[in-house]
């Protein structure tokens, strides 16, 4: 089973998301995903989510809290409130390598008012994200 480490980060009031655009037999799906990947042999949740934002968004981020799981056929999902700490969110690694009009990625900050009307993947941990850091009444 595939396992995953997903970063929920909030910047100027808004989710980071990987927007993803697929063609496959003729159909094409526009959506948004949590960023994040795989876990590697031997690597913890932390260390994955941590190396795979640093791959695919070219960002330096911080690990807060553990929001929890999910498994479907496909694997399980493990979702981290994150904060980063140095970077600007840009392609990177093998999503930049693998990008094209077939299969698109692009990073966008996606208004929070706009999580309920989009595709995305995750949804329920980005609402648990917001309860858990609107305590702290901010959200960076």
């Amino acid at each position: 089973m595939r396992v995953s480490a997903r970063a929920i980060i909030f910047q100027e009031g808004k989710l980071l998301t990987m927007f993803r655009r697929k063609l496959n037999n003729g159909e094409l799906a526009e959506y948004y995903v949590i960023p994040g990947g795989g876990q590697d042999d031997g690597e913890t949740l932390e260390e994955a989510v941590t190396r795979e934002l640093k791959e695919e968004m070219s960002i330096d981020i911080k690990v807060v809290s553990f929001l929890g799981n999910e498994a479907d056929k496909m694997g399980e999902a493990n979702y981290f409130y994150c904060e980063i700490l140095s970077g600007t969110p840009k392609l990177g690694g093998e999503e930049l390598e693998r990008n094209s009009q077939e299969n698109y990625y692009e990073p966008r900050l996606l208004k929070l008012e706009d999580i309920e009307t989009v595709n995305l993947y995750g949804k329920n941990f980005v609402e648990k994200a917001i309860k858990l850091i609107s305590k702290s009444g901010y959200i960076n």
